[in-house]
C-alpha cells in the first residue's frame, strides 16, 4: 500500500514508522497546499492527521485526484454534512473517526450497552484527559461518548476536560447514585494504537466508496484478523 501523509505531526510520524514495519510505502508528505500540485499514481490512500481548519481543503484535493482518505483529524464534525456531500459525489471513499484505537471502539460498545441498562437513578458524568497540545476540548472521543449516553436516554451529562503533560488520552464515564457508583475507563498508553487503526482503515477503504465511520472497519468480518490491529 502507498500512503500520502497529510500533516506531519506526532501522529503521522508514528503512522510512517508503523507503515515501514508493515511493508507499506510513503509516497508523499503534505505539509502545505502546494504539495498537492503534483501527479499521482494509482493505489494511493491519504491519511489526514492535520488541523481542523484544513480538513475541507485537503479532502477536496484528495477526492478530486481520486485518492481515498482516512480522516483522523478531530474538531471538524460540525462540518460533517458538508463532508458527506463531498464524498457522495466522489469516486472513492473516506473513513473518519473520533478515535482510531481498537480498544476505544470496544469501549464505545460496552458503554452503549451499560448506558442502556442503567436504572434512571444513576447520574452519568464524563472525564477526559489529553496532552497539553490537543486543540479541541471536549475531545472528539468525549463528544462521541456523550452522544452514546444521550442515545441511551442520558441527555444531560456533566463533562470535564483536562489538558496537561503528554497524556495520549484517558476517558472515564461514571454513573453515580445515592447508594453506589460505577465507572468505565479507557486509557491509551501510547499513540501506537491510533496509528495501527489508521493503517487498518487505509487498507479497508481501498476499493470502497462513500463515507464510513471507523467502527465499520471493526464490524467488517475481515477487520478483526487484520495485522494492523
Amino acid at each position: 500500500m502507498q500512503l500520502i501523509l497529510v500533516g506531519y505531526g506526532k501522529m503521522n510520524r508514528l503512522v510512517e514508522t508503523l507503515a515501514a514495519e508493515q511493508g507499506h510505502r510513503i509516497a508523499r508528505i503534505i505539509r502545505r497546499p502546494a504539495d498537492w500540485n503534483q501527479g499521482w499514481s494509482p493505489g494511493l490512500v491519504a491519511v489526514d492527521f492535520s488541523v481542523p481548519q484544513a480538513v475541507i481543503e485537503n479532502l477536496e484535493r484528495a477526492l478530486a485526484a481520486g485518492i481515498p482518505v482516512v480522516l483522523g483529524t478531530t474538531g471538524w464534525l460540525e462540518q460533517l454534512e458538508r463532508v458527506r456531500r463531498l464524498v457522495e459525489s466522489a469516486s472513492v471513499g473516506v473513513v473518519y473517526g473520533a478515535n482510531f484505537s481498537i480498544g476505544v471502539q470496544w469501549f464505545y460498545r460496552i458503554l452503549a450497552e451499560a448506558a442502556r441498562r442503567m436504572p434512571a437513578g444513576y447520574e452519568p458524568y464524563l472525564l477526559e484527559t489529553h496532552h497539553r497540545q490537543k486543540r479541541d476540548a471536549p475531545s472528539g472521543t468525549a463528544r462521541h461518548l456523550a452522544g452514546l449516553l444521550a442515545a441511551a436516554g442520558h441527555p444531560a451529562v456533566s463533562t470535564a476536560s483536562l489538558r496537561a503533560g503528554s497524556v495520549p488520552g484517558t476517558h472515564t464515564v461514571g454513573f453515580e447514585s445515592a447508594d453506589d457508583s460505577l465507572s468505565l475507563t479507557h486509557t491509551a498508553r501510547s499513540r501506537r494504537g491510533f496509528a495501527a487503526g489508521a493503517l487498518a482503515a487505509a487498507q479497508w477503504i481501498l476499493g470502497r466508496r462513500g463515507l464510513h465511520e471507523f467502527g465499520e472497519v471493526l464490524d467488517d468480518a475481515g477487520a478483526s484478523s487484520n495485522p494492523g490491529f
